[in-house]
Protein backbone atom coordinates (compact mmCIF):
# COMPACT_ATOMS: atom_id res chain seq x y z
CA UNK A 1 0.00 0.00 0.00
CA UNK A 2 1.38 3.47 -0.87
CA UNK A 3 1.97 5.32 2.12
CA UNK A 4 1.55 9.39 2.43
CA UNK A 5 3.57 10.12 5.40
CA UNK A 6 7.19 8.47 6.54
CA UNK A 7 7.55 9.18 10.12
CA UNK A 8 11.24 8.31 11.71
CA UNK A 9 11.72 7.93 15.95
CA UNK A 10 14.90 8.03 17.04
CA UNK A 11 16.73 7.80 21.03
CA UNK A 12 20.24 8.62 21.24
CA UNK A 13 22.19 9.26 24.38
CA UNK A 14 24.93 11.69 24.51
CA UNK A 15 27.36 12.12 27.37
CA UNK A 16 29.04 15.48 28.67
CA UNK A 17 28.30 17.97 25.74
CA UNK A 18 27.11 20.94 24.44
CA UNK A 19 25.12 19.95 21.38
CA UNK A 20 23.04 23.61 20.79
CA UNK A 21 23.58 26.71 22.27
CA UNK A 22 21.86 30.00 22.73
CA UNK A 23 23.33 33.40 22.73
CA UNK A 24 24.36 33.42 26.06
CA UNK A 25 26.37 30.47 25.68
CA UNK A 26 24.16 27.52 27.68
CA UNK A 27 22.89 24.14 26.38
CA UNK A 28 19.35 24.89 24.67
CA UNK A 29 15.98 23.91 26.84
CA UNK A 30 12.32 23.86 26.74
CA UNK A 31 9.89 23.43 29.31
CA UNK A 32 8.09 20.24 28.88
CA UNK A 33 5.57 17.74 31.03
CA UNK A 34 6.44 20.55 34.12
CA UNK A 35 10.23 19.87 33.81
CA UNK A 36 13.13 21.36 31.85
CA UNK A 37 14.66 19.39 28.86
CA UNK A 38 17.95 19.79 27.16
CA UNK A 39 17.09 20.45 23.24
CA UNK A 40 18.56 20.41 20.05
CA UNK A 41 17.36 22.53 17.33
CA UNK A 42 15.48 21.56 14.19
CA UNK A 43 17.90 23.95 12.12
CA UNK A 44 20.81 22.70 13.96
CA UNK A 45 20.10 18.76 12.90
CA UNK A 46 18.74 19.84 9.70
CA UNK A 47 22.19 22.02 8.74
CA UNK A 48 24.18 18.79 10.01
CA UNK A 49 22.05 16.26 7.51
CA UNK A 50 22.33 19.17 4.88
CA UNK A 51 25.91 19.45 4.96
CA UNK A 52 27.38 16.11 6.13
CA UNK A 53 29.68 15.02 3.54
CA UNK A 54 30.15 11.32 4.86
CA UNK A 55 28.80 7.95 3.64
CA UNK A 56 25.05 8.03 2.80
CA UNK A 57 24.99 11.52 2.93
CA UNK A 58 23.02 14.05 0.82
CA UNK A 59 26.50 14.92 -0.67
CA UNK A 60 26.29 11.78 -2.74
CA UNK A 61 22.80 12.37 -4.50
CA UNK A 62 23.27 13.01 -8.07
CA UNK A 63 21.29 16.53 -7.99
CA UNK A 64 22.35 19.98 -7.79
CA UNK A 65 23.21 21.57 -5.07
CA UNK A 66 21.45 24.46 -3.13
CA UNK A 67 23.56 27.56 -1.79
CA UNK A 68 22.32 29.29 1.51
CA UNK A 69 23.92 32.52 1.98
CA UNK A 70 23.34 36.63 1.85
CA UNK A 71 26.58 36.48 -0.84
CA UNK A 72 25.18 34.16 -3.24
CA UNK A 73 24.91 37.04 -5.91
CA UNK A 74 28.29 38.43 -5.04
CA UNK A 75 30.37 34.72 -5.02
CA UNK A 76 28.27 33.03 -8.49
CA UNK A 77 27.00 35.88 -10.35
CA UNK A 78 29.41 38.86 -10.01
CA UNK A 79 32.93 36.49 -9.05
CA UNK A 80 32.41 34.84 -12.51
CA UNK A 81 31.61 38.04 -14.44
CA UNK A 82 35.08 39.57 -12.69
CA UNK A 83 36.82 36.63 -13.85
CA UNK A 84 35.80 37.20 -17.10
CA UNK A 85 37.16 40.71 -17.42
CA UNK A 86 33.89 42.72 -16.79
CA UNK A 87 34.46 45.57 -14.25
CA UNK A 88 33.95 44.73 -10.50
CA UNK A 89 31.50 47.77 -10.31
CA UNK A 90 29.38 47.05 -13.65
CA UNK A 91 29.46 43.44 -12.34
CA UNK A 92 27.90 44.46 -8.88
CA UNK A 93 25.15 46.80 -10.52
CA UNK A 94 23.81 44.32 -12.58
CA UNK A 95 23.84 41.40 -10.07
CA UNK A 96 22.21 43.84 -7.18
CA UNK A 97 19.28 44.99 -9.56
CA UNK A 98 18.97 41.16 -10.30
CA UNK A 99 18.73 40.64 -6.54
CA UNK A 100 15.96 43.63 -6.63
CA UNK A 101 13.85 42.49 -8.80
CA UNK A 102 13.86 38.57 -8.07
CA UNK A 103 13.38 38.74 -4.39
CA UNK A 104 11.07 41.88 -4.21
CA UNK A 105 10.22 44.77 -1.27
CA UNK A 106 12.67 43.49 1.39
CA UNK A 107 15.71 43.61 -1.26
CA UNK A 108 14.87 46.83 -2.23
CA UNK A 109 14.09 48.50 0.94
CA UNK A 110 17.50 47.52 1.96
CA UNK A 111 18.88 49.03 -0.79
CA UNK A 112 17.19 51.98 -0.08
CA UNK A 113 18.00 51.87 3.27
CA UNK A 114 22.11 51.72 2.41
CA UNK A 115 21.40 54.88 0.18
CA UNK A 116 19.72 56.73 3.36
CA UNK A 117 23.04 55.87 5.54
CA UNK A 118 25.41 57.39 3.17
CA UNK A 119 23.44 60.70 2.66
CA UNK A 120 23.33 60.44 6.28
CA UNK A 121 27.14 60.14 6.18
CA UNK A 122 27.63 63.38 4.45
CA UNK A 123 28.76 60.82 0.68
CA UNK A 124 27.86 61.51 -2.38
CA UNK A 125 23.85 62.00 -3.42
CA UNK A 126 24.47 60.46 -6.69
CA UNK A 127 24.45 56.48 -6.13
CA UNK A 128 26.42 55.80 -9.26
CA UNK A 129 29.64 58.47 -7.56
CA UNK A 130 29.91 55.70 -4.61
CA UNK A 131 32.32 52.44 -4.78
CA UNK A 132 29.62 49.43 -5.64
CA UNK A 133 29.68 47.32 -2.12
CA UNK A 134 29.21 43.80 -2.07
CA UNK A 135 26.09 42.83 -2.84
CA UNK A 136 24.27 41.19 0.36
CA UNK A 137 20.88 40.24 0.67
CA UNK A 138 18.94 41.42 3.20
CA UNK A 139 18.53 37.37 4.75
CA UNK A 140 19.86 34.61 4.28
CA UNK A 141 18.65 32.99 0.58
CA UNK A 142 17.94 29.66 -0.42
CA UNK A 143 18.96 29.55 -4.41
CA UNK A 144 20.26 26.43 -6.63
CA UNK A 145 23.09 26.67 -8.81
CA UNK A 146 20.82 26.17 -11.81
CA UNK A 147 19.59 29.19 -10.69
CA UNK A 148 22.54 31.06 -10.32
CA UNK A 149 24.28 30.03 -13.49
CA UNK A 150 21.13 31.53 -14.93
CA UNK A 151 21.12 34.61 -13.09
CA UNK A 152 24.83 35.14 -14.22
CA UNK A 153 24.16 35.25 -17.89
CA UNK A 154 21.44 37.49 -17.17
CA UNK A 155 24.01 39.83 -15.95
CA UNK A 156 26.32 39.28 -18.82
CA UNK A 157 24.08 39.37 -21.65
CA UNK A 158 22.02 42.70 -19.84
CA UNK A 159 26.00 43.93 -19.70
CA UNK A 160 26.65 43.00 -23.39
CA UNK A 161 23.54 44.92 -24.45
CA UNK A 162 24.95 47.88 -22.57
CA UNK A 163 28.14 48.10 -24.32
CA UNK A 164 29.34 47.84 -20.20
CA UNK A 165 28.23 51.31 -19.48
CA UNK A 166 26.89 51.73 -16.01
CA UNK A 167 24.20 53.97 -16.88
CA UNK A 168 22.63 51.53 -19.27
CA UNK A 169 22.91 48.46 -17.60
CA UNK A 170 19.78 49.31 -15.08
CA UNK A 171 17.55 49.18 -18.47
CA UNK A 172 19.28 46.32 -20.60
CA UNK A 173 18.15 43.96 -17.53
CA UNK A 174 15.05 45.72 -17.33
CA UNK A 175 13.89 45.19 -20.96
CA UNK A 176 15.87 41.28 -20.04
CA UNK A 177 13.36 41.11 -16.78
CA UNK A 178 9.94 42.45 -17.79
CA UNK A 179 8.13 39.76 -18.77
CA UNK A 180 8.15 38.25 -15.45
CA UNK A 181 5.87 35.20 -16.34
CA UNK A 182 8.61 34.51 -18.97
CA UNK A 183 11.26 35.12 -16.54
CA UNK A 184 9.50 32.61 -14.04
CA UNK A 185 9.05 30.10 -16.69
CA UNK A 186 12.66 29.96 -18.17
CA UNK A 187 14.01 29.67 -14.67
CA UNK A 188 11.87 26.69 -13.89
CA UNK A 189 12.44 25.05 -16.96
CA UNK A 190 16.15 24.86 -16.33
CA UNK A 191 15.36 21.80 -14.52
CA UNK A 192 12.63 19.37 -14.22
CA UNK A 193 10.28 20.41 -11.15
CA UNK A 194 11.32 22.20 -8.64
CA UNK A 195 15.20 20.87 -8.61
CA UNK A 196 15.64 24.41 -10.23
CA UNK A 197 16.42 25.74 -6.63
CA UNK A 198 18.64 22.93 -5.22
CA UNK A 199 18.37 19.87 -4.06
CA UNK A 200 18.36 21.32 -0.01
CA UNK A 201 15.14 23.50 -0.91
CA UNK A 202 14.07 20.70 -2.31
CA UNK A 203 14.14 18.61 0.82
CA UNK A 204 13.80 21.24 3.51
CA UNK A 205 11.89 24.34 2.00
CA UNK A 206 12.81 27.48 0.98
CA UNK A 207 10.62 31.63 1.48
CA UNK A 208 11.19 34.12 -1.15
CA UNK A 209 10.06 37.42 -1.42
CA UNK A 210 9.62 38.04 -4.86
CA UNK A 211 7.01 36.57 -7.13
CA UNK A 212 9.87 35.41 -9.85
CA UNK A 213 10.84 32.65 -8.16
CA UNK A 214 9.06 30.05 -6.50
CA UNK A 215 8.74 29.25 -3.01
CA UNK A 216 9.33 25.52 -1.66
CA UNK A 217 7.08 23.77 0.67
CA UNK A 218 9.27 21.47 3.07
CA UNK A 219 8.89 18.10 2.42
CA UNK A 220 10.77 16.68 5.41
CA UNK A 221 9.80 18.26 8.72
CA UNK A 222 12.14 18.24 11.39
CA UNK A 223 10.74 18.35 15.28
CA UNK A 224 13.06 20.05 18.08
CA UNK A 225 14.99 17.22 19.61
CA UNK A 226 14.18 16.91 23.64
CA UNK A 227 15.82 14.94 26.19
CA UNK A 228 13.05 12.15 27.64
CA UNK A 229 14.02 13.08 31.21
CA UNK A 230 14.90 16.29 33.46
CA UNK A 231 17.95 18.40 32.16
CA UNK A 232 21.05 17.51 33.21
CA UNK A 233 23.68 19.76 33.50
CA UNK A 234 27.06 20.74 34.86
CA UNK A 235 29.12 24.05 34.82
CA UNK A 236 32.33 22.81 33.33
CA UNK A 237 35.37 24.93 35.67
CA UNK A 238 38.76 24.76 33.50
CA UNK A 239 42.08 26.50 32.60
CA UNK A 240 44.38 26.98 29.99
CA UNK A 241 48.02 26.73 30.98
CA UNK A 242 50.34 28.46 30.18
CA UNK A 243 53.57 26.52 29.20
CA UNK A 244 55.90 28.89 29.13
CA UNK A 245 55.01 30.33 32.97
CA UNK A 246 55.33 27.14 34.41
CA UNK A 247 58.46 26.19 33.01
CA UNK A 248 59.39 29.07 35.19
CA UNK A 249 57.91 27.58 38.54
CA UNK A 250 54.73 30.00 38.27
CA UNK A 251 51.28 28.16 38.95
CA UNK A 252 48.79 30.52 37.17
CA UNK A 253 47.27 29.54 34.48
CA UNK A 254 46.90 31.84 30.67
CA UNK A 255 42.86 31.55 31.20
CA UNK A 256 40.65 30.20 33.41
CA UNK A 257 36.76 29.98 32.30
CA UNK A 258 33.58 27.91 33.20
CA UNK A 259 30.82 26.48 30.61
CA UNK A 260 27.38 24.30 30.76
CA UNK A 261 27.85 20.64 29.76
CA UNK A 262 24.87 18.31 29.96
CA UNK A 263 24.23 14.70 29.32
CA UNK A 264 20.94 13.39 28.02
CA UNK A 265 18.86 10.59 26.15
CA UNK A 266 17.16 12.89 23.48
CA UNK A 267 13.99 12.00 21.25
CA UNK A 268 14.22 12.95 17.62
CA UNK A 269 11.41 13.04 15.90
CA UNK A 270 11.22 13.35 11.39
CA UNK A 271 8.03 13.21 8.91
CA UNK A 272 8.15 12.82 5.31
CA UNK A 273 5.85 14.18 2.81
CA UNK A 274 6.12 11.70 0.51
CA UNK A 275 3.76 13.19 -2.13
CA UNK A 276 5.72 16.74 -1.75
CA UNK A 277 9.02 14.89 -1.68
CA UNK A 278 8.06 13.13 -4.97
CA UNK A 279 6.83 17.01 -6.30
CA UNK A 280 9.76 18.40 -4.94
CA UNK A 281 12.28 16.20 -6.86
CA UNK A 282 10.65 16.55 -10.13
CA UNK A 283 8.21 13.35 -10.09
CA UNK A 284 11.69 11.37 -9.51
CA UNK A 285 10.25 8.61 -7.15
CA UNK A 286 14.06 6.94 -7.47
CA UNK A 287 15.55 9.80 -6.16
CA UNK A 288 13.11 10.56 -3.10
CA UNK A 289 13.79 6.60 -2.20
CA UNK A 290 17.41 7.52 -2.48
CA UNK A 291 16.74 10.59 -0.68
CA UNK A 292 14.82 8.64 2.49
CA UNK A 293 17.41 5.69 2.34
CA UNK A 294 19.91 8.47 3.41
CA UNK A 295 17.92 10.22 6.21
CA UNK A 296 17.93 7.33 8.19
CA UNK A 297 21.34 6.49 8.28
CA UNK A 298 21.96 10.23 8.92
CA UNK A 299 19.70 10.48 11.69
CA UNK A 300 20.99 7.40 13.40
CA UNK A 301 24.81 8.19 13.07
CA UNK A 302 25.23 11.83 12.31
CA UNK A 303 25.55 14.18 15.28
CA UNK A 304 25.05 17.83 16.04
CA UNK A 305 27.32 19.41 18.58
CA UNK A 306 29.56 22.36 19.93
CA UNK A 307 32.74 22.00 21.33
CA UNK A 308 33.90 19.33 19.22
CA UNK A 309 37.22 19.53 19.96
CA UNK A 310 36.66 18.86 24.33
CA UNK A 311 34.05 16.99 23.89
CA UNK A 312 34.00 14.77 21.09
CA UNK A 313 30.09 14.74 20.47
CA UNK A 314 29.80 11.77 18.68
CA UNK A 315 27.14 8.76 19.01
CA UNK A 316 25.06 6.60 17.38
CA UNK A 317 20.81 6.11 18.33
CA UNK A 318 20.07 3.17 20.71
CA UNK A 319 16.26 3.27 18.51
CA UNK A 320 15.58 3.98 14.97
CA UNK A 321 11.46 3.54 14.74
CA UNK A 322 10.14 4.08 11.72
CA UNK A 323 6.32 4.40 10.41
CA UNK A 324 4.73 3.98 7.11
CA UNK A 325 1.18 5.33 6.39
CA UNK A 326 -1.37 7.34 5.23
CA UNK A 327 -2.64 8.46 8.20
CA UNK A 328 -2.03 12.15 9.64
CA UNK A 329 1.50 12.13 11.50
CA UNK A 330 1.55 12.60 15.50
CA UNK A 331 4.89 12.69 17.14
CA UNK A 332 5.62 9.96 19.99
CA UNK A 333 7.01 12.93 22.64
CA UNK A 334 4.17 12.69 24.78
CA UNK A 335 5.37 9.49 26.02
CA UNK A 336 7.92 11.48 27.87
CA UNK A 337 5.04 13.71 28.94
CA UNK A 338 5.75 12.02 32.37
CA UNK A 339 10.13 12.47 32.47
CA UNK A 340 12.10 9.18 32.74
CA UNK A 341 13.26 9.27 36.46
CA UNK A 342 15.48 6.49 37.38
CA UNK A 343 19.40 7.76 35.85
CA UNK A 344 20.29 4.55 35.69
CA UNK A 345 17.16 2.66 33.95
CA UNK A 346 17.09 5.71 31.00
CA UNK A 347 17.14 3.88 28.22
CA UNK A 348 15.20 0.80 29.09
CA UNK A 349 12.74 3.05 30.80
CA UNK A 350 12.82 5.26 27.61
CA UNK A 351 12.57 2.33 25.70
CA UNK A 352 8.73 1.10 27.98
CA UNK A 353 7.42 4.50 27.70
CA UNK A 354 7.71 4.44 24.21
CA UNK A 355 6.33 1.37 23.36
CA UNK A 356 3.24 1.51 26.08
CA UNK A 357 2.57 4.88 24.74
CA UNK A 358 2.44 3.44 20.96
CA UNK A 359 0.23 0.45 22.61
CA UNK A 360 -1.99 3.27 23.64
CA UNK A 361 -2.04 5.29 20.96
CA UNK A 362 -2.89 1.84 18.61
CA UNK A 363 -5.86 0.80 21.38
CA UNK A 364 -7.27 4.13 20.78
CA UNK A 365 -6.98 5.12 17.13
CA UNK A 366 -6.37 1.32 15.76
CA UNK A 367 -3.06 1.12 14.16
CA UNK A 368 -2.60 2.60 10.73
CA UNK A 369 1.13 2.19 10.32
CA UNK A 370 3.44 0.21 9.11
CA UNK A 371 6.10 -0.24 11.85
CA UNK A 372 10.03 -1.11 11.29
CA UNK A 373 12.89 -0.56 13.87
CA UNK A 374 16.95 -1.10 14.39
CA UNK A 375 17.80 -1.34 17.99
CA UNK A 376 20.05 -2.02 20.48
CA UNK A 377 18.53 -4.77 23.43
CA UNK A 378 15.23 -3.57 22.85
CA UNK A 379 13.79 -6.81 23.14
CA UNK A 380 10.87 -7.83 21.92
CA UNK A 381 9.24 -4.29 22.65
CA UNK A 382 8.97 -3.12 19.10
CA UNK A 383 7.94 -4.96 15.87
CA UNK A 384 10.35 -5.66 13.05
CA UNK A 385 13.55 -5.47 14.13
CA UNK A 386 16.36 -5.35 11.89
CA UNK A 387 19.93 -3.78 10.99
CA UNK A 388 19.72 -0.22 10.08
CA UNK A 389 21.27 -1.03 6.65
CA UNK A 390 17.93 -2.96 6.13
CA UNK A 391 15.49 -0.70 7.99
CA UNK A 392 16.78 2.52 5.83
CA UNK A 393 16.15 -0.13 2.34
CA UNK A 394 12.68 -0.92 3.89
CA UNK A 395 11.84 2.55 4.53
CA UNK A 396 13.08 3.32 0.54
CA UNK A 397 10.93 0.65 -0.35
CA UNK A 398 7.87 2.58 1.34
CA UNK A 399 7.91 5.04 -1.78
CA UNK A 400 6.29 3.20 -4.74
CA UNK A 401 6.52 5.55 -7.97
Amino acid sequence: MPSRFIQIHSLTSYPATLLNRDDAGFAKRMPFGGTIRTRISSQCLKRHWRTYEGVNGFAEVQAPSSVRSRESFERFVVGPLVEEGIAVDVARAAAQLIADKLLGSEAKREKAEKKGVRKKKGGSEDEADAPAERVKTAQVTVLGRPELDYLCQLARDAISAAKGDPSKVGDAIDTRMKNEKELKKNIQALLPGSLEAGLGAALFGRMVTGDVLARTDAAIHVAHAMTVHQQMTESDYFSAIDDLIREEGEQESGHINASELTSGVYYGYVVVDVNGLISNLGDNAQLARDVVRRLVHMVATVSPGAKKGSTAPYAYSHLVLVEAGKAQPRTLSNAFLTPVRDSADIIPGAYRALAGHLADLDAMYGKAEDRRHAGLQTGDQFEGKMTLAALAEWTGSCIVS
